[in-house]
Order: C-alpha cells, then structure tokens, then sequence
C-alpha cells in the first residue's frame, strides 16, 4: 500500500487535506464524501490495509439493486481522510468543497476470504454499516483492459434495498459537520425522502415550549402525492401501494401536491393499534380497522414546508385531511407531557412522541428536537438455541429465547437484532461448546419452519422488549448484553427433565480459529470454584480479548504458567517445547543454566492462544523484548509489590508518587492493576537500550520514589527484611524475565484481570476487584487504549536523568 500518488499531486502547505500516512488505526471504516469540485460527485473511501481505497461515483451511491453506478478507481487516500471536511482552495487538485454525504464501518460479506485479495480480483462483496448506506453491496472491475479503473457500484436486493427512484442528492446536508442542524435541499416527489427521526428520551416531562403526541405502533410511511399519482412507501423506500391499496387510493383524492409522513397501523375495537395485525394485514381481512395517522407536511403545492415551524406545518396538514375512511390526522396535545404519556401507557398504546414546536423537519436525520418515550421492559432471558441464518456470513439468524416459570423452562421468543457482527461471533465460539440435540422445551409452530440448533441453557442474556403478546411472547426484543456474571442456568433448573439428561458438556471438541483447528478438551473443569467459573469461561474471555491481548505477546518468547486443575490444584511453568502442533511458531534461544537451547513458544495468533489456554495457561508470561532484538526490551516495568500488611490504597499513593517522579523526568509511564495485590509501571524503552540500561534507570527512578515515601516503601529485596513495606521491584528488567501481561487472567479467587488504567482512575477508591474475567471485556468495548504506546517510541533515557538531577 501507498500513498506515493496522493502526495505528488499535493502541495501541503496550499491544502487543507491531510497529509500522507500510512495509519492501521479506524480498520474497516467508510467514508462517502460529496465533493464538488469541477464537476459534482462522490467520493467513496474504503479503509485496507493502513490506506483508504478510493472510488469517484459521479452519480452517487444509490439503493436500488437496478441502478449499476460507475466508479472510477482512484489514488490511495490516507485514514485521516475518513474526517476530512472543508474547501480545497483554487489551483490544487480537487479543487472544490468537500462534505461527508455518509460514514460508518463495513466488513466482507466472506469473512474466511482475505479482503484484499478481493480487491486485487476485482470483485468486493461488502456489507455497509452506515446512516445512509446500509446492508449488501458489490464493487466489482470492469473486465475490459482499456477500463480497468472502472468499477461498478451495485446495491444488492436485501432488506435495504429500494424499488424507487434514488438520487443522493435528496439527501444532501450542505454544511461541514454532520452533527449540526442541517438543511436538506429541495424535496423531489419522483424520489423517496427518508424521515426525520427521534431520539430516545430519558424521562418525559412538561414543556409549554413542546406538544406531545400518542407513539403509533406500525410502519412508519410517507407519500408522495403529484396529480394523482400517489407513491406510499417504508421510511427505507419499500413500495407499500399494493399492500395498503385502501389508503393508497384514498390518498389520491387529495386534490394537490404533497409530501405526507405518518404512521400505518390496524386498531382494534377499543382503538389501540395491534402490531400483529398489521404484519398478517390482507386486504380482505375483517380483524380491526387499517388507519394512516398522518402528522406531518414536508411539501405542499409546489413549495417545500419543511422551514416551516412544526406548527405552522400541522395547520396546513389539518386543512388537507379532511374527511377519509383510512386516513386521519394525527393531533397533539400542549405542554402537558407527563399526564399524555401516563394515559397513553394505561390505554395501552405504545408511549408518546414529544416535538419541539417551533421545530424545523430534517429528512434523513436523528434529532433531539423529537424524542420518544416508549414503555420498555429489560429482562433476563436463558439462551436455549439459535435458528440458522440463510445468509452465508453470519453465523447464527436469532436466538432461541427461554425462560423458568414454576421450575419449567419455557419458550418467550426469538431474539435477532442488537447484536454487532463481532457480538455474533462472540457468541457463537461459545455456542458451539454447549451443543445438544435434545430441545430445551416444546416450541410448536413458533419457529415457522426455520432450523434450530439446540443447546444446553446454560447463558444468560439480557434484552429489552415492548411488550408481552396474549400467548407469552416477547414483542420486538433486542439483545442487550450476555449476562457473564450469570452464565450458568443450571441452578434455576434442576427440576427440568430436558436438563437432567443432557447437562453434560462436551467432554472434547475442535474449534476452527485463524483457519486452524484447535483441540479443546474437558472445558466443563471447574478452574475457580468460588467464582463458579470454568475452563470454558477462561477460553471464552480470550477468545473476546484476543484482539487486545495478542499485540502484547506477538513475537516474543513465552514462559507458560498452567494450571491443568484450576487455582487450587497444582501448577508449574513450562519453557522447552517438543511435539507442538506443526502450526505453533517457536524459537531456539541458548540458555546458559541450562547449557543447551530452549524452544520457546510464540503466541502469533489467536489459535495459539487457545491452544495454550487449553494447557491450563490462565495467565499470560511474555518476554519484554520480541525474537528480532532479544538483548533490548520494548519497555521497562517497576513492580510495586506490598506485602500482606499493606493495603491497595497504600499502592495507588505510591503508584501516584512514581507518576510524579515520572513527570519530573517528563516521561510517559503507563499503569496497570497486577491482577493480583500490586500495580505495574510501564516505561517504553522502543528497543533503544540493553537490559542493563533499563534496569538501572528503573533502580534509579525507584530511590526517587523511595526517597518520596521512605516510611512506605522499600528497595529491599529480601522478605524477612522488608517489612510492612510495598517493595519497588525494578529487577523485573531482567533478560528472560518476565510478568503477567495487559489483560492476562490471574489464578486469583475471583478470576481477576491485569487491567491497563488511565491516570485518572488511579485514586484511592480503586478496587482490583473490580476488573475480572467478567467485566473486562465489556470495559474495553468503547475504549481508547493508551497503554498500547508502551510498545512504540521509547524514551530519550540521557534526558530523563538530567531531568530528574536537575529538579
């Protein structure tokens, strides 16, 4: 990959566009950009492989599987492009304004295919995840030697997919921030407008400035109405003319040219919409009434409305809806938001929508100036299967949902939305130990006709829902979390016979990792009898952190820590290897005590690392320097080490300190928990000095800490002479020595985690308890991860000791 072609035709300093780097960061993210420069078009930017691959769409993207768009292949751009918003001044290349038309992350809809290989074929089958963009598209070459800059852009025929008329230009925002207040430009009635959508709220209230108006639970619809011709259509551009004939064609007696947004539902007799009922709607069906509650005007008469004030916007809309069978007027209630959205819940509709009245309406865009209040349940749920997916990429359709009712399992539903792909992923490593064949429980007909994989229940999830139907199933669930602290069912279900016969475990199986097949065995081993955690809970937590572990172990020489029987059986560390798996890297390193070569293990991937953790290698022992420069360490460590009379508020006062001395000698230090009882003071050293050098320096910043805390701590080594002291350990920069790594499980009572920190959560109301097994993963979810940077750059060691002599 490179950026050679997008600096020569770049002059930095005449520019505002980033300048040419080469970054790994942002991995799979997209970029459309409107970019009117010579002549309007569209920019589409994929990032690969530390660039972004770029694709000038004159036409736009669009979401109809019939339009084939022409994308001319471009230089490479680099990742900082992806924010890139502004004007290219005159005379530069690209000279023009340049906006972000859409954003996200996408992903190969071939996961076991490299990307990139794609990309040199010609043919990218890709998955979008963005506001506009959204679901199965194809990037494919044109085959003709004289064109081979020449792609085509096609929508696939999926859920997102339209049949209308698209023109990116309808949903054009012109400023430079996606997140301020836009404008669209004109509406155009041949083409579907994507809604105004709200927000979620928090707690409803009242607001002489706001009116409030009954949440409808239906589809969400718009029409386009131009001398009788009437298009009705989802807010996603599905035709909904046949399907809704009746309304269709009363809205073609509206005697002028409109834009409509409302809401499609069927009532039954006491006027509350029935969700089920619309879905099973036929046009001869005699269950409730079909209405279109309507309650806004976009367009009206050859003049777009949607500058107007919200109500200056439903004054106009009342006078067109006038006297029609299916079509009503959606009105609204003044201020009073508190006593709507308890009526409305007792009546049993769905909530309330709370609009700013003096509120402009933006298409295509989530604001706070509508907010939704919904009544919502979260529960927890035992996941007791999945039903499989007719889409080759992704591992799993929906879960099979149960729950305990008087010491009976029972079905309540199918969940399939809420997770992301990486949660399907997740979640199926585990599934795939848990495999029965025996059902949970009974399910009849619920699962119409889809095939089900059973497994033992023994997850629990948590997912959020709006309501239960009269035969005790969960309307519209969305999965929220797996519940890790509640993952064995077992207990609640001693009394259920399903459970009796088939709560065995799979006692050995193979798991397909990285193209590999890893062989795991007995993963029901209780390994933390207080915690109730097993072998299978320590393989799942590596398998999530994989991602964030791996850059920490990557070529370096590993010391294995196992313990085959849990915390409280017997352990013992292992370095010579013999008879590993051809797939395993090792490396011969010459041992003096030893008088002959060591062959270490090298964990390069996640494979390796199950297949080390299936040893019993709860914790993580890496060497601090990589095979390629074994005699200079990446980073330096100082070890604060307390003894039993100290307590962990007495180790953040001195990890506090060694951060004060660290910004004496104005050096990064990096922390982390042990896991244990201690903290980890991280320094880089980027391979530039010995082990000896490092050492020293470590010693040398450590007689600055104890000269800080001299009552605290201490540099002595011995036990018998430390004391009730915490022990500054800078002998840890040793060749071959090594200490537990970032996000290594510890063989502690409750499963806890070395955990990197920020700084500003080292203060005296921190708890190691806090960062296990359990919570972790969920904690580093949607996090930055400075602690990375101890593998970068190292330190200017000569500054940093004039520093700390000079202050």
């Amino acid at each position: 990959m490179s950026l050679e072609d997008y600096r020569k035709k770049r002059s930095f300093k005449d520019t505002p566009e980033p300048k040419d780097l080469i970054d790994h960061a942002n991995k799979f993210r997209f970029v459309i950009q409107r970019h009117r420069a010579s002549h309007l078009h569209y920019d589409l930017r994929l990032e690969m492989q530390g660039v972004l691959k770029s694709w000038a769409v004159p036409k736009g993207p669009s979401m109809n599987p019939k339009d084939k768009r022409l994308a001319v292949h471009t230089e490479d751009h680099p990742v900082a492009y992806l924010t890139f918003e502004g004007v290219i001044p005159k005379g530069n290349y690209g000279a023009g304004k340049m906006t972000i038309w859409d954003e996200g992350h996408y992903e190969n809809l071939y996961p076991e295919q490299e990307l990139s290989s794609d990309y040199a074929d010609g043919k990218l089958k890709i998955v979008f995840y963005g506001q506009k963009l959204k679901g199965i598209f194809t990037l494919v070459r044109s085959s003709s030697m004289n064109k081979k800059d020449q792609w085509l852009l096609i929508k696939h025929a999926d859920e997102f997919a339209t049949e209308l008329n698209y023109n990116a230009e309808d949903f054009v925002l012109e400023s430079f921030s996606t997140s301020s207040n836009h404008k669209s430009s004109a509406l155009n009635l041949k083409s579907f407008v994507k809604p105004m959508l709200a927000s979620p709220g928090t707690k409803i209230f009242n607001d002489i400035n706001w009116i409030y108006e009954l949440k409808y639970d239906g589809y969400r619809a718009l029409a386009n109405i131009e001398s009788g011709h009437v298009e009705l259509y989802s807010r996603n551009g599905i035709s909904l003319n046949e399907k809704f004939k009746i309304i269709h064609d009363e809205l073609g007696a509206i005697d002028h040219t409109a834009i409509l947004d409302g809401e499609i539902v069927v009532l039954d007799k006491k006027g509350i919409p029935q969700f089920s009922a619309l879905q099973n709607y036929q046009s001869d069906s005699k269950k409730g009434t079909l209405v279109y509650y309507v309650f806004d005007l976009l367009h009206l008469n050859d003049h777009d409305t949607i500058e107007l004030s919200l109500l200056d916007r439903k004054e106009l809309l009342k006078s067109l809806i006038l006297e029609f069978s299916h079509i009503q007027y959606c009105d609204h209630v003044d201020a009073m938001g508190i006593t709507v959205y308890e009526q409305a819940i007792a009546m049993g509709m769905e909530g309330v929508i709370a609009k700013k009245s003096s509120s402009t309406y933006d298409p295509n865009l989530r604001t706070t100036n509508w907010l939704k209040f919904k009544k919502i349940e979260d529960t927890e749920t035992i996941i007791c299967g999945y039903t499989l997916s007719k889409t080759k990429s992704r591992k799993f359709a929906s879960l099979i949902l149960g729950m305990v009712e008087d010491g009976v399992l029972v079905y309540v539903g199918t969940c399939g939305t809420g997770f992301s792909e990486i949660q399907i992923n997740d979640l199926y490593n585990k599934f795939e130990v848990l495999k029965t064949e025996t059902p949970a429980f009974q399910i009849g007909q619920h699962l119409k006709g889809r095939e089900a994989v059973w497994m033992l229940p023994k997850l629990v999830c948590e997912v959020r829902f709006s309501e239960w139907t009269p035969s005790n199933i969960m309307r519209h669930p969305v999965f929220l979390r797996l519940r890790e602290d509640k993952s064995i069912a077992f207990d609640y279900l001693e009394t259920t016979e399903s459970v009796k016969k088939t709560k065995t475990i799979k006692s050995e199986f193979s798991l397909e990792v990285d193209g590999i097949q890893v062989q795991i065995t007995n993963p029901d081993k209780l390994y933390w009898p207080d915690a109730k955690l097993t072998k299978y809970d320590l393989l799942d937590y590596y398998i999530k952190m994989s991602d964030f572990i791996l850059p920490y172990l990557k070529d370096r020489p590993e010391s294995l820590h196992r313990h085959p029987n849990g915390i409280q059986g017997d352990s013992f560390y292992q370095k010579d290897h013999e008879n590993l798996p051809a797939w395993i890297e090792t490396v011969a390193i010459a041992s003096k005590s030893s008088e002959k070569e060591i062959n270490y293990l090298l964990c390069q991937n996640q494979a390796t690392l199950l297949y080390m953790n299936n040893l019993g290698c709860i914790e993580l022992h890496p060497w601090h320097s990589t095979i390629y420069q074994l005699d200079r360490p990446d980073y330096a460590i100082i070890d604060l080490d307390p003894s039993k009379e100290n307590t962990f508020e007495q180790v953040v006062e001195t990890a506090l300190a060694t951060k004060a001395i660290l910004d004496i000698a104005k050096v990064e230090g990096y922390c982390k928990t042990s896991g244990a009882s201690g903290m980890h003071i991280y320094i880089p050293m980027g391979g530039l000095y010995s082990y000896e050098e490092a050492r020293d320096f470590t010693k040398l910043l450590c007689v600055f800490i104890h000269e800080q805390l001299p009552d605290l701590t201490t540099l002595e080594r011995s036990l018998k002479k430390r004391g009730p002291k915490i022990y500054l350990d800078y002998l840890q920069n040793r060749k071959g020595q090594t200490i537990a790594s970032a996000y290594s499980v510890r063989p502690e009572k409750n499963a806890t985690v070395s955990t990197p920190l920020d700084w500003s959560e080292v203060k005296s109301s921190l708890k190691i308890t806090e960062f296990t097994i359990n919570s972790v993963p969920e904690r580093v979810r949607d996090r930055d991860e400075p602690f990375i940077k101890i593998l970068g750059k190292g330190i200017d060691m000569e500054k940093a000791i004039d520093n700390l002599m000079d202050s």
